[in-house]
């Protein structure tokens, strides 16, 4: 995604307000400002434009409320909107032409869900528009192209034209595919809009704090969860059945472990030959002259086990081609912190795109130190910092760039302004 366009969302206000996002985006801010917001409503838009659902924005690791929680409020219930909206933007070659693809959903209340009652979709010239009304008989559906009007009629659409009528066939909730010959744009606009949901996975929501370690694991089932409950058990899966692949992750995760000073090498101990039998995980360090002992996962700090599911989650070859993470310097030391700046810089540089909330200068400093001597391939178009300012009862998002010598360009006067008074305090000024 290329931007993120919002209004009457939370503390978003009535002005509609536009983010870039690049390929590495980090969201800067006082507490309460929005950010958590901001990641929820990307993965909500991409729910509604690629999977075809109602998006659910109590699902984890985000919990927005109702309708009511969710539609900006100026002073008070009574004073809420009726209705909040997001739009994003795709560049090629996930669009179907040269121009961006440009998707807005706008929300309304049904039985105090937030229920996406418009859906537009818009390539070049070519833009579909699709309303929606809730009842209790249950959905009605209507379908604009161009000038071009469709209304439901169950399975099977019509579109009146000039020369006469062309069958539309349902696929899912969209209609894309049989159109006559004059309609070239209009079948490659919408068989592309299916292009981003086969080609790249749902993006991966992470949870501000993840899961506690154990000593001992038992196996269970490898499905994706926010707090990284599945992480242990994915390692040993793959330990145990992959052992390319598991070196490959393994070599990850130590590459990491040595240049942030966290730990040199991690294993999986099994207890026994099958599947089914328990495990624990372990990591050890080096000394000057030997290998130190190995130390179960709980043995050692927080530390490891809050930035091991986020690091796998960047590491593993089915990763999501986006990744919304949630505060991933949790209990990690200012040179770790660094570290994961660096590390964030060679995974977007590599192809996925991030979009990190953090608290972390040093995540921020790194990143900017990296783009500035060249240290991974990554540009400084390809860094977008989203500072999130609060005002009155609105918060203002800020899109910061940096130049090719790392400098913070179009910040406000607020931005830093507590991080450089405590420097001035420090040193006595």
């Amino acid at each position: 995604m290329d931007s993120i366009t919002l209004q009457n969302y939370r503390c978003f206000g009535s002005e509609e307000q536009t983010a870039r996002l690049a390929p590495l985006t980090l969201l800067v801010g006082p507490n309460s400002t929005g950010k958590t917001s901001f990641l929820a409503l990307i993965r909500a838009l991409w729910d509604v434009a690629f999977r075809e659902v109602v998006p659910n924005f109590r699902e984890e690791p985000f919990d927005l409320g109702s309708f009511e929680d969710i539609v900006h409020q100026k002073a008070g219930r009574n004073s809420a909107a009726q209705h909040f909206s997001g739009r994003f933007e795709l560049c090629p070659p996930f669009a179907t032409s040269d121009e961006m693809l440009r998707f807005t959903a706008t929300f309304a209340s049904w039985q105090t869900a937030p229920f996406p009652i418009v859906r537009a979709y818009s390539d070049g010239n070519v833009s579909l528009e699709l309303s929606a009304t809730k009842s209790r008989d249950g959905e009605r559906s209507r379908f604009r192209i161009g000038q071009g009007v469709w209304q439901d009629v169950g399975k099977e659409m019509v579109m009146h034209q000039s020369d006469g009528l062309v069958s539309l066939e349902f696929l899912d909730r969209l209609p894309p595919v049989v159109f006559g010959d004059d309609d070239d744009n209009l079948r490659r606009f919408l068989v592309g809009m299916r292009v981003p949901k086969m080609v790249l996975p749902r993006p991966f929501a992470g949870a501000p704090v993840r899961s506690r370690p154990r000593r001992t694991y038992d196996p269970m089932l490898l499905a994706h969860d926010a707090e990284g409950d599945s992480i242990p058990s994915y390692l040993a899966n793959v330990s145990r059945r992959r052992a390319d692949e598991w070196q490959l992750l393994k070599g990850g995760l130590e590459g990491f472990g040595q240049t942030s000073g966290l730990f040199d090498e991690i294993s999986v101990r099994s207890f026994g030959k099958s599947d089914g039998d328990p495990f624990q995980i372990q990591i050890r360090k080096f000394g000057k002259r030997r290998k130190g002992p190995w130390r179960n996962l709980i043995d050692v700090g927080y530390g490891v086990s809050q930035a091991l599911p986020v690091l796998v989650e960047m590491l593993r070859p089915d990763a999501a081609g986006m990744l919304l993470l949630q505060q991933p310097e949790v209990h990690l030391h200012p040179q770790v912190q660094a570290a994961l700046g660096t590390f964030f810089c060679e995974v977007a540089a590599g192809g996925r795109q991030l979009v990190v909330e953090t608290h972390s200068d040093y995540i921020i400093d790194r990143v900017r130190m990296d783009v500035r001597d060249g240290t991974t391939r990554l540009n400084p178009e390809d860094v977008s910092i989203l500072y999130f300012e609060p005002g009155d009862l609105d918060v203002k998002i800020h899109s910061i760039r940096i130049d090719q010598a790392g400098n913070v360009l179009d910040a406000p006067l607020s931005y830093g302004k507590f991080f450089m008074a405590e420097t001035r305090r420090s040193i006595g000024l």
